[in-house]
């Protein structure tokens, strides 16, 4: 892979909405009318937060959403996005405080939309989702009771998600996945990136280790259905509750379990982002 290739595919796939773009999608997809719209982080996705204007037919229900445009190459993949969507569903049935996701006008749960770029179609899948504020945890001194909070709640979720079936799970698989733990020795192929220094240095020994240490063992783990990264979790300090369950579509490391046998797995679940309060 050349220097920057990564980059450059992720820019011609990537959505490009403007703010009032997006505000028409809402209220031709979805039925809302919109009174506040911002840009929120995204890595190949474009993220909206929403807030909609109270009308005699919207009087219930949330005010704020997050508008989720998946990327252009996500978008050919619908199936994978459907039981992302159904875990979502399946995760608040069962009392964890996941987003909502909000049906479209069709009362489907996406929409896949075609612009015209000028020089080609390009379609993309549309969601829209409840939005949960939060803080991200980065951004605090972390403590072990907090630390604790998370092991419990990715070890329930993980639970939990065993007992999920869907005939599209399969689609779930991504053998050469960037974002799935078991390929930590992708990341070889971008350490260009850190140019030559010391952290190189550090990373190229973690990776060696993760091959000899973890690869040689890998029938002796289990794939666990989580993700908890210190950027994609928030907490409040007087609180230790989670705050709410996210799916994170950009990434999908699959942490591995050890465990004595080597049964295989029986399930391969979807990426979330956990927020605490």
């Amino acid at each position: 892979m050349s220097s920057g290739g990564g980059q450059q595919s992720q820019a011609l796939t990537k959505p490009t909405f403007s703010e009032v773009q997006a505000s028409a999608l809402v209220e031709s997809v979805f039925g809302l009318k919109v009174s506040k719209i911002k840009p929120l982080p995204s890595y190949d996705d474009q993220n909206f937060h929403v807030c909609i204007l109270r009308t005699k037919d919207t009087t219930d229900g949330p005010n704020e959403y997050v508008l989720k445009i998946s990327n252009s190459e996500s978008s050919k993949t619908p199936d994978l996005i459907e039981v992302q969507s159904h875990i979502i569903i399946f995760l608040r049935a069962a009392g964890f405080p996941t987003a909502s996701m909000c049906r479209t006008k069709g009362d489907n749960l996406t929409s896949l939309i075609s612009v015209d770029s000028g020089s080609e179609i390009k379609s993309y899948l549309v969601r829209l989702l409840t939005y949960l504020p939060g803080r991200p945890i980065a951004e605090i001194p972390s403590s072990p009771q907090l630390l604790y909070e998370i092991g419990r709640v990715a070890a329930k979720l993980d639970k939990t998600l065993e007992k999920f079936h869907h005939p599209k799970l399969s689609s779930l698989h991504r053998e050469n996945f960037i974002w799935n733990l078991k390929n930590v020795p992708l990341l070889e192929k971008y350490l260009y990136a850190l140019g030559q220094n010391r952290n190189r240095e550090i990373v190229e020994q973690v990776v060696q280790l993760f091959k000899d240490e973890v690869m040689t063992k890998l029938s002796q783990f289990r794939e666990c259905s989580g993700r908890a990264g210190s950027a994609a979790m928030a907490h409040e300090p007087s609180r230790s509750a989670a705050r709410g369950i996210f799916p994170d579509r950009g990434t999908n490391p699959h942490p591995l379990h050890r465990q004595t046998d080597s049964q295989p797995p029986c399930h391969q679940g979807s990426p979330w982002i956990f927020y605490f309060i």
